[in-house]
Parts: structure tokens; sequence; C-alpha cells
């Protein structure tokens, strides 16, 4: 028998799994996607879309770095099997966004400093978004048992915990004070490439 080939005198190569060609819905558009089918969700949307805003973090599904929100329902893409999302509605952090403008989340966290090194951040995001859809005034404590999967090692929680209740408040439709430090402006910051300057 040949050292290249198997027993039936195949080459090794054809041994090597199938590739599979899904149409995976992706914020709100079809995508056909071919990929091995041992590959996850997270493998898929990062490596054969492009869409990195997804983290790895632990791929052991404990950090919730990889949240993405699957039928409305935040899920941990690096334990589901891309295979598994046939038919399903996904959203990444990359989908919060619309032609309108940034998704008040996003405003919110930057406003109000919640993220320091980022990385966690799109997790957050999409975890916070699933929990404003299903319930658009949540109290801290709902807010924080929502949240309990993802963790943060920059921040204490407290300004992450600040900006969901700044994004429900503003996409309830009410009034929000100006973000710290804006305060002497009534809320407005600096038009792009406008210099302030001191006394």
């Amino acid at each position: 028998m040949s050292p290249h080939g198997n027993a039936a005198g195949k080459p090794a190569a054809q041994k090597r799994a199938k590739k599979v060609t899904l149409t995976l819905r992706v914020n709100g558009e079809d995508h056909e996607v071919l990929f091995a089918p041992h590959k996850t969700l997270l493998e898929v949307l990062r490596e054969e879309m492009g869409l990195t805003g997804t983290k790895h973090g632990c791929e052991l599904g404990e950090c919730g770095t990889c949240t993405v929100v699957v039928d409305g329902e935040p899920m941990l893409s690096c334990l589901m099997l891309a295979v598994e999302c046939d038919g399903r509605e996904i959203t990444t952090v990359e989908g919060l966004s619309t032609a309108k403008g940034p998704h008040p989340l996003q405003e919110a966290f930057a406003d109000l400093n919640a993220a320091q090194c980022g990385y966690c951040t799109p997790g957050f995001l999409c975890a916070s978004k699933a929990l404003l859809d299903r319930n658009p005034s949540p109290t801290r404590e709902q807010i924080r048992d929502d949240l309990a999967g993802n963790l943060c090692r920059c921040t204490g929680y407290a300004k992450i915990f600040e900006a969901v209740e700044r994004a429900a408040a503003v996409m309830r439709g009410e009034p929000v004070p100006p973000p710290p430090g804006n305060e002497d402006l009534g809320g407005a910051a600096p038009a792009q490439g406008e210099v302030t300057r001191g006394a």
C-alpha cells in the first residue's frame, strides 16, 4: 500500500470533510457561505464573512465576548455550529447601526466611556440589544442579570449598566442629560475639525 493512500488506495486528501454551502441571514441580508461543517458560527462570521466585530474570547462559552443575537436571543457564537443557523436571523455588532447612524446603545457606550480596551464591548452591545428589544424598561437588577454572562476585565461594570439605562431612555423617547464633560456645551460636542482653545 502506498504511504500516501488509505487502505482502499484512495488519496488521503479525499478523506477530508467536504464543505457545505448555506445561505445565512446576517444583519438583514442573505449571504451564501461555503465552510467546513465543523466550523462554529464565530469562525464563519470572522473567517468566511469578514465580520470581525465579533471577537474570539475563551471559546469555551464562559466570557460572552463572542455574543451575537440569533432570532432575538443573545447566543454564544463560539458554541454554535454555523450549520445550526440555517434559516435563522443573526445580528452581529456590525448590524446595530443603520443608515441613520449608530444604535442608541453604541452612542451611550461612547458618551459614558463604558468601554476601555473595548474587546468585550461587541458582546455587551449585542446582549444589551437583545435585552432592550425584549424589555424596553429594564431595572438595574434586570440589566445586571442579563449581562451576567459577559465579562469585562477593565471596568467596574457601573458605566456599562448606566449606558444601557441611558440607551433605553433614548429608545423610549425620554430626554437624557448631556454626556459628562459636555454640560457647558448643552450636550453638543464640537463640530468635526473644530478646535477648542483655552483662554
